[in-house]
């Protein structure tokens, strides 16, 4: 059975496929950029509608980065969990009110405004991850060192970048195909191990892994040396596009989102307070 590979390209005739390295990575810093400055809630839910919109322009099926969507909301509700344990007064001192819902045990009370906050930190994680999943899985790894490369970063800096892009999935399918190796040969990684011994099992596959990763880097380097790779100073690429009709609107709504974003955020405050009348 084939390995499922997460982080990687995926091929798609959509839209979003069809713009250029350079507006779709000039599109996710001002979309990141317009999520970050703001808490106000509004101004979230329009950026969580947007990256919503722009997920199903792509066509990537939700199955295809289930994995990527599993691991982000382990590590939200980790990040949420730990907000609560090290300031549960975080929301009442941002808002400047104390609505205590119940109380659980010493100094953790749990209060709207507490909540209010953690559910501002959740929409900023699901604003941001749809259009970051889109960015990877959306953007041809050649076309990424491309875009990198013509907003000033040098080629050497962004064809590395490349072949660190399409490495992931070829060091998933190795980790995959040992894993099987290994398990042919009586090793168990399945679910009726205990957790620590499939731990200390995993580490037989470690080795092979990084001794098959060291040889698969070698042979690039000495091909990419074969072929005075960083001889010049500037180089041409395959998969550069001109800009199109797409790639100025996508630009200019990643411009409009930010402008919104920040003359909400200077007009009425980072934080939307729906405690004070």
């Amino acid at each position: 059975m084939a390995a499922k590979t997460v982080l990687n390209y995926l091929e798609r005739d959509s839209v979003i496929h069809k713009m250029t390295g350079t507006t779709k990575l000039a599109f996710f810093l001002l979309f990141t950029f317009a999520s970050m400055i703001t808490y106000n809630t509004w101004v979230l839910l329009g950026l969580f509608a947007v990256s919503l919109v722009a997920f199903r322009l792509s066509h990537i099926k939700y199955r295809e980065v289930r994995f990527m969507m599993i691991f982000m909301l382990v590590f939200l509700v980790l990040n949420n969990l730990f907000i609560f344990l090290f300031d549960p007064n975080q929301g009442t001192t941002l808002y400047g009110t104390r609505h205590v819902l119940f109380h659980l045990f010493w100094r953790y009370d749990v209060t709207a405004e507490q909540l209010f906050y953690m559910l501002n930190i959740s929409l900023k994680y699901f604003v941001a991850l749809p259009v970051a999943i889109l960015f990877i899985s959306a953007t041809n790894p050649s076309e990424f060192a491309a875009s990198l490369n013509s907003i000033g970063i040098s080629y050497k800096v962004g064809y590395s970048v490349a072949i660190a892009l399409r490495y992931i999935p070829d060091i998933q399918r190795d980790y995959h195909s040992i894993s099987q190796a290994q398990q042919a040969r009586g090793v168990e990684l399945g679910k009726n191990e205990h957790f620590f011994a499939r731990l200390k099992n995993s580490v037989n596959i470690l080795l092979p892994l990084i001794l098959t990763s060291l040889n698969r880097i070698d042979t690039i380097s000495n091909a990419m040396e074969l072929r005075g790779f960083g001889k010049n100073k500037k180089r041409t690429w395959y998969t550069k596009r001109p800009f199109a009709r797409r790639d100025f609107i996508a630009i200019a709504i990643g411009v409009v989102l930010l402008a919104i974003s920040l003359f909400v955020t200077i007009r009425f405050g980072r934080f939307y307070n729906p405690f004070v009348g």
